[in-house]
């Protein structure tokens, strides 16, 4: 009997064990389990945050390129109209120069009026007009009128004053200019 009370101790204690080493095993197979989706969790999460800074750098990335664009062609269109400013500064004073000269300016005003008919008003200033008058007395129906508020160049008037060409520094300079900026655009470019 002893045996047999000990061979049942042995039962009992082979089925304690047996049963304590299942259930550690169920344990540590739900650890196991429980471990590898808190990792897989990390992972996908780690790879969603990835292509979320990756994306938000992508983005920053482009507008970054897009503001340099954009500075770029405020630099451009700066230097543009620094040197049209800077050109048309140089024609205006070349022109008012050019135009100081009598003998310039009545050589353009002789050439302005050469071929048109009829009455002819021409406006200038004091300097100027006199000088006209002096070399435009013998040609037909022209009027000079002294204008106090013209500094250089002259202005035609035909009929009856209804059409006016203005050959002014101002006016010669900028259609100057006009005829230049595509050039200069070119250049710029």
């Amino acid at each position: 009997m002893s045996e047999d009370l000990q061979g049942l101790l042995e039962k009992i204690n082979r089925d304690g064990v047996e049963k304590a080493e299942a259930k550690a095993a169920e344990i540590i197979a739900e650890a196991k389990a429980n471990a590898a989706a808190i990792v897989k969790n990390a992972k996908e999460e780690a790879e969603r945050a990835k292509a979320e800074a990756k994306s938000a750098a992508d983005d920053f990335a482009a507008r970054a390129e897009e503001t340099i664009k954009q500075a770029a062609r405020d630099t451009i269109l700066k230097v543009r109209d620094s040197i049209t400013g800077l050109l048309e500064e140089i024609l205006t004073k070349n022109v008012e120069k050019a135009l100081a000269d009598e003998s310039v300016a009545i050589g353009l005003c002789s050439e302005a009026i050469k071929d048109l008919t009829g009455k002819i008003e021409i406006a200038a200033g004091d300097k100027l007009a006199n000088a006209l008058k002096a070399q435009l007395a013998s040609k037909g129906e022209i009027s000079l009128v002294t204008d106090e508020n013209m500094y250089s160049g002259f202005s035609v008037k035909i009929d009856g004053g209804r059409v006016e060409h203005a050959f002014t520094a101002e006016v010669i300079a900028e259609e100057l200019s006009k005829r230049l900026r595509p050039e200069l655009a070119k250049l710029v470019k």
